[in-house]
């Protein structure tokens, strides 16, 4: 591997580093369905970031359509996500499934677009059928390494964060906020996480 393939690795993986830490503490938010988007969110982040790291062409729209149709049914973060609408025991129940399953999402997402990149491949060469597959043996290894992370205490609940994070975002859809004024905030916010 020459030393450039090595530095966009090595860049590539502390992006995923990040942003799996900021979906499981986004996975904490107490909130059905707003952890759910805080974690689409950081995904779809992940991704416009990890293509930097490259200097590959990306765009939201393509990037979002990849990482859905890789990442398939959300039926068990929903339902991780809905349990906490049980009083007491369902937000503790729901919050650490929620944590270890955002983080082991966004670990998957990350390690495949990471494999296609480092093959010299781009957005327009994924195969989604072949990144599915991917998208599940990353996962298991990315339950693994989310449940390290907890049980080594890194991971605090942030839920503050993502309820601002959720109200920019409101703000830039309603036209209030531009991309740059979202984008500044935003990793500001996003700071506050690591």
């Amino acid at each position: 591997m020459s030393e450039e393939k090595k530095n966009h690795s090595k860049l590539a993986n502390q992006v995923i580093n990040q942003h799996l830490l900021w979906s499981m503490a986004a996975g904490a938010v107490p909130i059905p369905i707003l952890d759910i988007a805080a974690v689409s969110m950081i995904q779809i982040d992940m991704v416009k970031q990890l293509c930097a790291a490259y200097d590959l062409p990306y765009t939201e729209s393509q990037g979002k359509s990849i990482v859905t149709a890789i990442a398939g049914s959300t039926l068990a973060r929903i339902a991780a996500s809905a349990v906490k609408g049980i009083p007491v025991i369902g937000t503790a129940l729901g919050g650490v499934s929620m944590v270890i399953l955002s983080g082991a999402s966004t670990y998957g997402i990350g390690k495949v677009f990471l494999n296609y990149f480092d093959m010299g491949k781009g957005l327009d060469d994924i195969d989604i059928e072949e990144g599915k597959k991917q998208y599940e043996e990353e996962f298991k290894k990315g339950k693994e390494h989310a449940m390290t992370l907890q049980k080594d205490g890194k991971v605090k609940n942030q839920a503050e964060v993502f309820k601002k994070l959720d109200k920019l975002k409101k703000l830039k859809d309603a036209g209030v906020l531009t991309d740059e004024e979202f984008d500044t905030k935003k990793e500001e916010l996003l700071s506050k996480v690591n």
